[in-house]
Order: structure tokens, then sequence, then C-alpha cells
């Protein structure tokens, strides 16, 4: 006799993968995860035939069909317990998602196992390939961007170091992370400039005695972000071989001391003044001059003069002797006079 009041099982309603993939990082790079989701599974949809991945997957064998259905079809597709991963496009697929989020609450129709897999990871910085790409655009493509010039900029550059440091100096964390982006913005525009190869003032031959060729002034070589970051990347190792070499640094003072050896090995100057910007604020000038001569042991009297010129030039040099910045100490001291100048205005903060 048969027993008809057990029930039979359910039926297996199997497994969505929704397989995301960065495009910062190499197509065909996949985590190992998501290379044995793809061969493992009954079937591979991909709505885009265009999609860097696919040359990759089928020269790994793995079979990918394009198709792009919707929630309703992608359920039934793994009825009796069947795999299927499914690769979105760059901009992610919402349509479908946002279908397999109704039926999921609709409590009507039983869900396979839904599972979102990272194939490939952003890894530290990659963000940072976003930005090139899009000034790469804007410059091609902007009206005023693409007019710029170095020059032009240059007062850009200063106006934004002096906000990010008044950020930095105000303590405001939102305000710092907007302005190092400023000041990044800065650092990617000059670089996309450089890849053309313009003179520096971006107008007519760089000497301007009228021809077009290249005297060699005035005129930058062509370079890139990379070959800035690729530089920088060589300075810093050069410069820390306590880090990425044999060199033992103990101490501040001793990272110190290989820096200015390092430095002073690379540059070959001939007076340590050289390399000092003297289009800096005088403060912070006269302090850096200070600076050098007491490293560089070189025993000079602070000239003397009539005017207040002399004045502000010895207090610098003071302030640089004891540690402290002259031009952070006299704008710490201009806002507190720009407060009572507002108390005693009546305005409030």
């Amino acid at each position: 006799m048969t027993d008809h009041s057990q029930s039979t099982a359910p039926e297996p309603t199997g497994r969505i993968v929704l397989l995301t993939t960065s495009h910062r990082v190499a197509p065909g790079v996949l985590s190992w995860p998501a290379w044995q989701v793809l061969h493992a599974a009954d079937r591979v949809l991909c709505a885009d035939p265009g999609h860097p991945q696919l040359p990759y997957l089928r020269e790994a064998g793995v079979e990918v069909e394009h198709a792009a259905p919707d929630a309703h079809e992608l359920v039934e597709a793994c009825a009796g317990g069947r795999t299927v991963v499914v690769l979105p496009g760059g901009e992610g697929d919402r349509r479908l998602t946002d279908g397999l989020a109704r039926l999921a609450g609709s409590g009507r129709v039983s869900m396979p196992g839904l599972e979102l897999l990272p194939g490939s990871y952003d890894l530290p910085g990659a963000r940072l390939l976003d930005l090139v790409q899009v000034m790469d655009r804007v410059r091609r493509e902007c009206p005023w961007t693409s007019r710029q010039t170095h020059r032009g900029l240059a007062k850009y550059a200063i106006e934004e170091a002096y906000e990010l440091v008044e950020a930095i100096e105000a303590g405001d964390r939102e305000e710092l992370r907007e302005e190092l982006g400023d000041v990044l913005l800065q650092v990617v525009f000059h670089a996309r400039i450089a890849e053309e190869g313009l003179p520096a003032d971006g107008e007519g031959d760089g000497d301007g005695d009228g021809d077009d060729e290249d005297d060699g002034a005035g005129t930058l070589g062509a370079f890139s972000i990379d070959d800035v970051a690729g530089a920088l990347v060589e300075k810093l190792i050069h410069r820390h071989p306590h880090v990425f070499g044999d060199a033992e640094a103990e101490t501040p003072e001793d990272v110190h001391a290989h820096w200015q050896r390092t430095k002073a090995v690379e540059k070959q100057r001939e007076s340590v003044t050289d390399g000092v910007p003297v289009g800096q604020p005088g403060l912070a000038l006269a302090a850096k001059l200070a600076g050098r001569a007491r490293a560089g042991g070189v025993a000079v009297e602070l000239p003397r003069g009539e005017g207040i010129g002399y004045e502000l030039l010895e207090l610098a040099a003071r302030a640089e002797a004891e540690g402290v910045d002259p031009e952070t100490a006299l704008r710490a001291a201009a806002r507190v006079y720009r407060e009572a100048i507002r108390a005693a205005e009546g305005v409030d903060g």
C-alpha cells in the first residue's frame, strides 16, 4: 500500500550569480572563486556582446550566451537546481536587479539563491585612473579647458595650495579632502597639457623669435602623468635608503640626514640657496634661506639696514632657528586679529 500522506520533495530552485568586474583591472584578471563559478555554471549569460571579459572567457573555455533575460526568465532558467551566471555591464543591470527584488518581495515565486560575486576588485589608487580618463576627455572636449596653458593655470596652483593650507590649519576634514582634490587636479591638468609637448605658454614657439623651431628655451618636452608618477616613485625610493635599501635610520634626524645627503648628490648645487624659489611669500623665503644657511654650515651674518624689511628678516630667521614656521605663526596671529576686528564691528563668527 502506497503512503500518499508524505509530500514530494520540493524542486531545487538553483542559483543566480551576478559576477561583477572592475574596469580598472585588466580584463581576464579574475579571482579564483570567479573562475570556479564560471567553469561550474550551467549557463553564463551576458547582454553586452562587447563586454571586455568575453575574449578571455572564450580562451579559457567558458561558453557565454549573448542574452538579456528579465527577472522571470532568469528564475525559470535556474529551475531544477541549475546555476546561471550573469555578467552585467560596467554600469550594472538595474532592470534585472530591480526585477529580482520585486519577485523576491512578492512571496509568490520560489526564488533561487542570489549571489553577488566580485570577480575583480579595485586596487588602492584605482580611482586615479578614472581621474586621468576624465581629465583627458575634458581637455579634448571642453572649450575652456582645451585652451588652458601651463602659465595660464599657474595662479590656480598657488590659490589651491593656500586653500589646502587653510583647510589643514582649520582642522576641517571634509574641506581638507576637497582641497587635496583641487591640488591633485592641478597636477593632472598640467600633466595632461604636457602630453601635447606645447611651449610653456602654450602659444607659438617657445622662445618668441617668431619661428617654429625649438631653441631650447621655454619649451617643455612631452611627458604624461605616468612619467610624473614614475619619476616621483624613483625619487622616493632613492631618498629612503633606510626603507628600500640597507641604510639604517632610527630617528627623524637620521632620516633628515639621509635626505639631505641624497639631495646634495642629486642636485650638485653650487650654493645652498640653489633651488629656493624666490617667488614665494617673503617670510617663507627668508626662513628658507636662513634654514639652508644654517643646515649648510654657512657662517653669514644677517644683513643690517633701515626699514621694516630687515626687521622682518631677523624675525623670520629667529623663528626658523627656533623651529617655528613664520608664515604659519603670522597667519595664526592674523586670524586672531581678524576676529578682534569683527568683534569690534559687532559681527558674529
